[in-house]
């Protein structure tokens, strides 16, 4: 079955079907296409099959032009019908990974998805999960699902493996293509076929390692390394504004060394597909074990406050002007949950935001970027436009993302006060009314 797979490989005649496409699933599908293997993209929503299907983009890192040349070519399709799946040779699964109501791993995604794949897995086949989960999700849930619904065996009628997704929403040099990727599988051969399969496709490196498990605990460390990071910086931003000492001159300063330092910002929470969940996945997996993750729980914390913290600030500002939080007008900057992308997942600005509402404030919000948002079941629209007036009204404007296409100078003159969360506005000569985080 290797040699077979790796001259598939080789002469481009594999199969590739990638289950979920979102933010990792389309990118991955489209970089396969055009590597020149003929894609099916599987998607349980049928607004995204459609709009693949009449080549349109919908992700931000994915060119548009991509995905109708590559549909017109025939090279890419998309459908809901896993069915398909026993066309294929290649399975990539790029399902979300979130978490619950209690803030535990939710795998309901991925395990209706490998068993949907299971009714339909042919010998031959190689399979992989990308999602984001705890280790062990690939050998203990993901392996014996495909075993039991297939009637194969893992290792010799399919290979099957974990190659953590490496997604940067925004990043301006690396992508899908260029960004260097870890594989690690069940067995020698499979980890030598799914790393084949990966490099016709990337430029950047291929990295093996000894098995799924390895590859699922280095995805963890990689954004819980951030998280504590950044938790850090929180915290030493609390103390630094009880202090008088503006923080932000701090890391700038910090990061002048040349080794040994890597400068982290605070801000009003996480946000993003990983780096506010994974610590989550860590901590539940190792309570298995009788351990607990003091420091990352610690750092988990902090974070989880930020937003909190961020409308405290924020309501004292209102109060130096003897103004309640009750009954005030805010104007929200920025609810994508980093600058210059449209991605809201897990964006805090949208915790802020529910916050000030709880406490009876009337908030409206622009985004440059992100027109509209979903939160807990219903949707909310945007400013169309950031006017002079409307920057007036607000008894205080915060900024939750640093988006380079807002005309932050404008704010300044007309903003009676301004709480900057990200040090949007570093470059202005007049701060008499803005006060940062």
């Amino acid at each position: 079955m290797k040699q077979l797979l790796l001259d598939k490989i080789e002469k481009r005649e594999i199969v590739v079907g990638v289950v979920g496409l979102g933010y990792v699933g389309l990118p991955l599908a489209v970089e396969k296409a055009k590597a020149g293997f003929k894609t099916i993209g599987f998607d349980v929503q049928a607004e995204k099959v459609d709009l693949v299907n009449a080549g349109k983009n919908y992700i931000g890192d994915v060119i548009d032009d991509d995905v109708s040349a590559l549909v017109e070519s025939g090279m890419l399709k998309a459908t809901s019908d896993f069915s398909f799946i026993d066309q294929v040779d290649f399975i990539a699964i790029c399902v979300p990974t979130p978490l619950d109501a209690h803030q535990q791993p939710d795998i309901s995604y991925v395990e209706s998805s490998t068993k949907s794949i299971a009714q339909h897995l042919t010998a031959g086949t190689m399979v992989v999960l990308e999602s984001t989960t705890y280790p062990g999700t690939t050998e203990e849930l993901v392996k014996p699902l495909l075993e039991e619904g297939s009637g194969l065996v893992c290792g010799e009628d399919f290979y099957l493996g974990f190659s953590p997704e490496r997604v940067d929403p925004g990043n301006a040099i690396y992508k899908t293509k260029n960004t260097p990727k870890v594989v690690g599988a069940i067995g020698k051969d499979a980890t030598e076929v799914i790393a084949a399969m990966y490099r016709a496709v990337l430029e950047g490196d291929v990295i093996e390692v000894s098995s799924p498990a390895i590859a699922e605990m280095e995805k963890i460390l990689e954004n819980t390394y951030r998280n504590v990071n950044i938790g850090l910086i929180n915290e030493l931003a609390i103390l630094c504004n009880r202090m008088g000492i503006n923080i932000w001159e701090v890391v700038d300063a910090a990061k002048s060394k040349p080794y040994g330092f890597q400068a982290f910002y605070p801000g009003p929470g996480l946000g993003g597909h990983c780096i506010p969940l994974d610590p989550y996945y860590l901590s539940w997996k190792a309570r298995e074990y009788g351990f607990h993750t003091s420091m990352i729980e610690s750092s988990m914390i902090v974070n989880d406050r930020m937003p909190e913290y961020c409308v405290d600030r924020a309501s004292k500002i209102l109060n130096r002007r003897k103004i309640a939080i009750n009954g005030s007008r805010v104007l929200v900057l920025g609810v994508a949950y980093k600058g210059d992308i449209d991605d809201y997942r897990e964006s805090p600005a949208l915790r802020v935001i529910e916050i000030l509402e709880e406490e009876g404030a009337s908030v409206s919000f622009f985004d440059p970027w992100v027109p509209e948002y979903r939160y807990k079941g219903e949707t909310v629209l945007g400013l169309e436009e950031l006017t002079p007036e409307a920057v007036k009204e607000a008894d205080v404007v915060l900024v939750c993302a640093a988006h380079t296409n807002v005309d932050y100078g404008m704010v300044q003159k007309n903003a009676v006060a301004i709480f900057d969360m990200k040090n949007a506005m570093k470059a202005l000569e007049d701060r008499e009314n803005i006060e940062i985080l």
